[in-house]
């Protein structure tokens, strides 16, 4: 193999991940005029095209996503090994980023990472709110948080909550004016207020189960949110009924804010866990991190 083959590989795994020359050349550090002529020249050698490139656009051809998908892993692991070893020192360190949801980030992570931050000023953690089955490694997480059944089997998982339940609550002033459900399909003649989901932009189906019998009913209204805050600040607003997971409203049933219905429907399921690729060289601050969340009861 020729000395610079292994920048040239490098590079093409960077545009094939971001699909913009521009954004590829600013993480590589060099112009995108040397960029492209690394990629004109690596295609040369193998005597095949790599990219498809248009005015607006840049993709992978059949033949370059073969070899990003099969490079592109084997760098991701020689980065995590170097990773490891530069951590070997007395104080762990390195950015840790996680996918998770807003309710996940506010519950579980702030309040168990909070003694870490303190304790250790070189680690840095970069959350990004998401709720989409994100794929981590393609997407360069170092790990995502997921209820226990969305994790996918070749993952590593870390229960780091307890049990949760979902709740379907509304104002009193609401159901003032309209009948409590007694079951899931008369959701259909409420005002529920939805959450879009980012994959292909999916309202989310509200699911339900009592005992063998199960349950997605997509509901409407008049207000739809990608987060469930605004879900939450909706329905305390009396403007519709939220499905939102239980402890998130809890405090507002104690005090009479929110009435729940269709408790019955609502079973507990696996709480939150931590999950990430089992390649994944473990390094000091990454297993900090994972200590820290760590569900004991």
């Amino acid at each position: 193999m020729q000395r610079g083959s292994l920048n040239d590989l490098r590079a093409l795994v960077a545009v094939g991940h971001e699909r913009s020359f521009t954004k590829a050349a600013a993480k590589l550090g060099v112009s995108q005029s040397a960029l492209s002529q690394t990629i004109r020249q690596l295609e040369t050698r193998l005597g095949v095209r790599l990219l498809t490139r248009t005015t607006r656009s840049v993709s992978l051809t059949e033949a370059g996503e073969r070899v990003v998908r099969t490079v592109g892993p084997r760098f991701e692991e020689i980065e995590a090994e170097l990773a490891a070893v530069s951590e070997l020192r007395e104080k762990p360190a390195g950015t840790i980023r996680i996918t998770a949801t807003e309710y996940a980030t506010a519950s579980i992570l702030m309040p168990k990472l909070a003694k870490i931050l303190r304790e250790h000023p070189d680690i840095k953690i970069e959350i990004i709110t998401d709720y989409g089955l994100t794929d981590i490694v393609t997407e360069r997480y170092d790990a995502g948080v997921r209820s226990g059944e969305q994790v996918a089997k070749d993952m590593i998982a870390v229960r780091i909550g307890p049990d949760m339940r979902m709740a379907v609550v509304g104002t009193p002033s609401y159901f003032r004016t309209r009948p409590e459900p007694k079951k899931p399909q008369d959701l259909l003649e409420h005002n529920c207020i939805n959450l879009r989901l980012p994959t292909h932009g999916n309202v989310y189906a509200w699911e339900f189960e009592r005992g063998s019998r199960e349950l997605r009913v997509r509901v409407e209204g008049q207000l739809t949110f990608n987060g469930t805050e605004q879900l939450l600040d909706a329905a305390l607003s009396g403007l519709g009924l939220a499905y939102v997971p239980e402890g998130m409203v809890q405090g507002h049933i104690d005090k009479g804010r929110l009435k729940r219905v269709l408790a019955d429907w609502c079973p507990p399921y696996s709480g939150y866990h931590l999950f990430y690729p089992s390649r994944r060289q473990s390094s000091a601050a990454f297993s900090l991190v994972v200590d820290a969340l760590r569900y004991r009861t």
